[in-house]
């Protein structure tokens, strides 16, 4: 009684009657795939905006200065411009920073005898140390401090990677969920057609032979199941993620799901389908072992 893993003779499939959508399966399956697919997209954006505004801010820095009054903006730009190591520096325009801290301090707020702050964006070279770069700019302009802009979004790297994470943990769930649910399929599936199994013994059948059946049945379940939650995941995605990919060229210059994360996720309804085959084979062999 020889039979692959999807199809079968005709007598084969004479000995477990029923179509392919006759039980929860198939619909277990896609429920879990269309679900999985989407979480992963997330955790992957998010893995990649993650990497985005980390690579954005590796280099950058900012020279703070308590008091931008007197030409001491103007100075401290030139002795960064003319240290070793710095690629670019740029002054944030003091009517922007007016700007920004009359949006705490309310209109007039300032007056014209308090002093403004000044900020300079310094970008290094990939190749500088800022523990060197750091102290000489802090020398050349007396009580600035020179602060690393990945510092500063820490907290949101942190926050996108933990979400990643999370979305691995949801992924991970939702697959034991789906590997309980084809472990009560199969077993029920044997309670049912247990008469079969009998006859099946009786003439000489064996357990791998037995097995094989109702793997084949839960296989072509878990496929159909799989492919209309990927096809229903795929096309939200689309929907869903079309604005965000031109956004996100836009702000950041890379689409947020990369070629390979296309990739990955047109595998997950295979391994849904690989899963569920091999964990009805475990159950159903498990089982006749019991019974036996």
């Amino acid at each position: 009684m020889r039979m692959s893993l999807l199809a079968g003779t005709e007598a084969e499939r004479r000995l477990l009657p029923g179509g392919t959508l006759n039980g929860p399966t198939p619909y277990v399956i896609a429920i879990m795939t269309f679900a999985m697919m989407i979480v992963a997209a997330a955790g992957l954006a998010l893995a990649n905006a993650a990497g985005i505004v980390a690579g954005a801010v590796e280099h950058r820095y900012v020279l703070q200065l308590s008091d931008g009054s007197g030409g001491k903006v103007d100075a401290a730009v030139r002795a960064a411009r003319s240290t070793r190591g710095v690629v670019s520096a740029e002054p944030v325009p003091e009517r922007e920073m007016r700007r920004t801290l009359e949006k705490w301090l309310g209109p007039g707020g300032l007056g014209n005898e308090l002093p403004v702050p000044a900020l300079i964006h310094v970008e290094l070279a990939s190749g500088a140390s800022a523990s060197q770069v750091g102290p000489a700019l802090e020398r050349s302009a007396p009580g600035a401090r020179f602060i690393a802009e990945q510092a500063t979004v820490q907290p949101l790297l942190g926050s996108l990677r933990a979400l990643r994470w999370l979305a691995v943990a949801l992924v991970l769930m939702m697959a034991a969920a789906t590997s309980a649910a084809v472990v009560l399929a199969a077993r029920g599936a044997l309670d049912t057609h247990r008469p079969t199994i009998e006859i099946m013994h009786g003439i000489g059948a064996t357990d791998e032979q037995v097995a094989a059946l109702f793997q084949r049945k839960i296989a072509l379940d878990a496929m159909v199941g799989a492919i209309v939650g990927g096809v229903v995941a795929a096309l939200a995605l689309l929907l869903i993620g079309g604005g965000g990919l031109a956004l996100g060229q836009e702000l950041a210059g890379a689409p947020p799901l990369k070629p390979f994360d296309l990739v990955l996720l047109g595998l997950l309804p295979v391994a849904a389908v690989l899963l569920a085959t091999l964990v009805a084979r475990f159950a159903v062999l498990r089982a006749l072992h019991k019974v036996v």
